[in-house]
Parts: C-alpha cells; sequence; structure tokens
C-alpha cells in the first residue's frame, strides 16, 4: 500500500520501521493487517520543548468465505480496539463500497470502515504525542502538545482506501 494521499497530506511512510503485520489464512476467513509509520518532514509537526507528533495508520482487510458480515458490520459501528465507544462520533461515507462510515474518537484517531461484499477493509489513523530528550537534563520541556484534529486527513484516508480496494480487485 502506498499512501499517495496520507504522504503526501501528512508525511511519508517510514520505510525502515516494521510495526507487525499478521495474517490469518482459514477456510472461513482470510485476513491480514499491518500498521504503518509515517515519517515527519523535518520541523513540521514539532512543536516546542522536546514534543513531536507522530502518526501511524492500520490497514485490515477481511475476506469472509461463508458467512455475510452484512450483519455483524453494522452492529461494530461504535465497537474499537478499546471496546464499544458510544460517544464516537460516526459519519456516513457514500459512494464508497457497499456501506463505509468513519469512526472518530477524542483521542486523536479515525478510522474509515468499508464492508464491499464478503470484504470488510480498515484504514485507521492514529496521531500520538512524543517527547524526545536532547539527554542534557530537559527538566523545563515544554507543555505536551494537543493530539492534531485527524478530520483534515479524512479525504486522504478515502482516497487511499479507493486505491487499496482497486489494488485488491486486480
Amino acid at each position: 500500500m502506498r499512501l499517495k494521499s496520507l504522504g503526501a497530506a501528512i508525511a511519508p511512510r517510514t520505510a525502515d520501521r516494521d510495526l507487525g503485520t499478521g495474517l490469518l489464512q482459514h477456510a472461513a476467513l482470510d485476513r491480514i493487517q499491518c500498521c504503518i509509520p509515517l515519517r515527519s518532514r523535518a520541523g513540521e509537526e514539532s512543536a516546542e520543548g522536546g514534543w513531536s507528533i507522530e502518526y501511524t495508520v492500520g490497514i485490515a482487510v477481511a475476506l469472509h468465505k461463508e458467512t455475510d458480515p452484512g450483519v455483524e458490520f453494522e452492529a461494530q459501528r461504535r465497537v474499537t480496539d478499546l471496546g464499544f465507544e458510544p460517544e464516537a462520533k460516526l459519519e456516513t461515507v457514500p459512494v464508497l463500497g457497499d456501506k463505509a462510515y468513519l469512526l472518530t474518537r477524542d483521542e486523536g484517531d479515525t478510522e474509515l470502515r468499508v464492508l464491499e461484499g464478503g470484504a470488510v477493509l480498515s484504514l485507521s489513523l492514529t496521531a500520538t504525542t512524543l517527547y524526545e530528550s536532547d539527554g542534557h537534563g530537559d527538566d523545563g520541556a515544554g507543555d505536551e502538545p494537543d493530539v492534531p484534529d485527524p478530520a483534515p486527513y479524512q479525504a486522504a484516508m478515502i482516497s487511499d482506501m479507493r486505491d487499496l480496494m482497486s489494488s485488491l480487485k486486480h
């Protein structure tokens, strides 16, 4: 996955770090997932006092071969890795797959989920703050910056999801 749109909007992917990939192959379900860190551009996304903001893209594709995932897709609309989140913002995404929506939490992450036939695809974007000390006793480090709102990157997420869906059809 090239992440052309997110790479242009935030930063290119980091080729030298692998955050893990998982693959499940079964008669009823094939599933693959991976996490891709995005490299910060020099001087961008960094705040005063040694703080910086890093982004990670998570991708998961599940191909259901024996059951229709549509009912579960609807039932799990507000379920995240952290459990059921009734306060999360949920937006329908038109003209993407059979059904699609964006789920956004207050903690600076959003997830685009798409149902396309027997496949369920997910593309998530998570922003985290990191403090990098120069090793010289930065006791007076600046305040931790706010995690950025993911809304400006949602169009890029949709574009990259379209690319992923297109590449999987070939």
